[in-house]
């Protein structure tokens, strides 16, 4: 646990991240060019997401052929550089494995559409209801009946998210030994990393039944008790054999309790979980693009049930504000205007200092913001056109639907790295497939060169990996009903030292009176994201926080 604890990973989004051939698209030699920067920040792996062969209906999470590289993204031999490199660099890969569907495209899915019977018990295929309806009432998360036709059949297949993303049926053993294969191939190419895609949406029933609401359908299939089996087999027959294996489930709508099973090491099923309530703040009765500002006691409340509930559990946390399915959190919770560095730095705090393993999303360490679109023209994602559409057949306006899709859509962060202050970011000479703003004073070169987010982001990183404290320290939640400040403790079992962690969320002061148990305790000021002289004090009675100031104490 230690260990994991001394982690930290990047995200990449290939598409995204820097185009060698000038197509418009991110690519793997664009990554390996850019490996020099990577290693400025000292991370420890890099996840990847998809650049598998895929029609690219959902940005890569539709696979056609788990085992070759989509010829846009590169070559194998690309990958097999790139792995060397990295390797090296003392770097490694987590990979993105998106096996609870497939794309229709895949030779699965088309083999069994030719009728052969082996390949179609890999996939939900029922008959429609004896009254002509779909197998069940379910809806996609992208929109639309959760049903298609199963070519001329008579059938229809599932499909949780897009039509051309075709549940695979983990009943069938014989789905969940091609999962394992994918993944062992991936083993013998260097790779000791694995994000596994919605994992825990794996556990359907076979028998699917109708659900009464959109609240009780996602019990239906999601965080069932079989995917525990499914892990656990999974972890026996494939990365389970790595001792430096590093593993992280998307556990969508997952509880505490059984995402402490997902990650204890006595489990043998996965080293860490991703969960998603913290962000789900500043939804309005559940909905992601029905928007709200952020409630930042539900935001408390939430970090902290976590992080006491699997410290006490022996679970572990991934630590995220951002990845590719969300809005930039520093619109979300910071101030992209005014105060953008203080509150970059103010929210990496907060974060890198939890108990858990943090990622860092490309960007991120820059303080990139949500992209200035005026159209929806503008987006390509999937999911943001179908919303836009469906705002509207709700009585949204088209401009009102337009501000839902411009807070919360998934290519906010999608945007392509901004490298330089240039038309395409320095990107790309060939126009991106999705258009950067706000490069003129967010950017890689000028950030290197004089800003503050990054070396913030560096010294973390280094903190992180020197102090146990942070690594291995326990957490303990503070002033709770303070209605600005974040704060807690981290604190070990062996010693009488504590970190005071204290950030204001608001670009307005906040003063803080501290527990009694901690005032007049001899100590540091250990971090801040402010200039503080003091070198030795005993720890105030009060504190005056500035505008979106990180303020971490150490005692003796």
């Amino acid at each position: 646990m230690t260990d994991l604890g001394k982690k930290v990973i990047y995200q990449i989004y290939p598409k995204s991240f820097y185009d060698s051939n000038n197509d418009g698209i991110g690519d793997l030699r664009g990554i390996i060019e850019k490996l020099p920067y990577i290693a400025k920040l000292n991370v420890d792996m890099i996840w990847f997401n998809p650049f598998f062969v895929s029609p690219q209906n959902d940005n890569g999470y539709d696979i056609a052929d788990y085992y070759h590289i989509d010829p846009q993204f590169g070559t194998m031999a690309d990958f097999e550089e790139l792995v060397s490199k990295l390797k090296a660099m003392n770097i490694g890969i987590m990979l993105d494995m998106v096996l609870n569907h497939c794309s229709t495209d895949n030779a699965w899915f088309q083999k069994a559409l030719a009728g052969d019977k082996k390949y179609q018990d890999y996939f939900y295929l029922r008959p429609a209801k004896a009254n002509g309806e779909l197998p069940t009432n379910w809806t996609s998360k992208f929109g639309g009946p959760a049903w298609s036709k199963f070519g001329d059949t008579g059938l229809y297949y599932l499909h949780l998210y897009d039509p051309t993303q075709a549940d695979l049926d983990w009943h069938n053993p014989a789905v969940r030994q091609e999962a394992a294969k994918v993944v062992n191939f991936w083993r013998a190419k260097g790779v000791h990393g694995f994000r596994f895609d919605v994992i825990n949406v794996t556990g359907k029933s076979e028998q699917l039944v109708d659900s009464t609401d959109p609240v009780e359908e996602k019990t239906l299939y999601t965080d069932t008790p079989v995917v525990h089996q499914y892990l656990k087999e999974l972890n026996h027959n494939s990365f389970g054999q790595d001792q430096n294996s590093v593993t992280v489930g998307e556990m969508s709508s997952a509880n505490v309790k059984t995402s402490v099973e997902y990650s204890t090491p006595s489990e043998n099923e996965l080293s860490m979980i991703f969960t998603f309530h913290h962000l789900k703040v500043d939804y309005k009765n559940g909905n992601k693009w029905d928007t709200i500002p952020f409630d930042f006691t539900k935001l408390k409340q939430t970090l902290c049930e976590w992080q006491e509930a699997m410290d006490q559990g022996g679970g572990w946390n991934a630590l995220f504000w951002n990845n590719h399915d969300q809005p930039w959190a520093l619109n979300r919770f910071g101030d992209p205007g005014k105060y953008r560095e203080k509150s970059a730095t103010a929210l990496a705090t907060a974060l890198h200092l939890l108990r858990g393993t943090p990622y860092i999303y490309m960007g991120e360490e820059l303080g990139m913001i949500d992209p200035d679109y005026d159209s929806i023209n503008d987006y390509v994602d999937i999911e943001a056109l179908n919303a836009y559409h469906n705002l509207q057949k709700k009585g949204l306006s088209s401009k009102q639907a337009f501000a839902h899709i411009q807070k919360k859509a998934r290519d906010n962060s999608r945007v392509p790295m901004h490298w330089n202050n240039s038309k395409n970011a320095g990107f790309s000479t060939a126009k991106p497939w999705l258009r950067p703003t706000d490069q003129r004073r967010i950017n890689v070169k000028d950030e290197l060169k004089h800003g503050v987010i990054f070396n913030y982001y560096q010294q973390l990183i280094k903190l992180r990996k020197s102090e146990e404290l942070i690594s291995a320290g326990h957490f303990k939640q503070l002033l709770s009903d303070h209605r600005q400040v974040f704060a807690y403790e981290r604190w070990l079992a062996d010693t009488t030292e504590k970190l005071i962690v204290l950030v204001n969320f608001y670009g307005e002061q906040a003063v803080v009176t501290l527990p009694q148990e901690l005032i007049k305790q001899p100590g540091k000021v250990f971090l801040s994201n402010y200039e503080h002289h003091e070198e030795t004090l005993e720890l105030p009675a009060q504190v005056t926080l500035r505008p979106y100031e990180a303020l971490v104490y150490k005692t003796k």
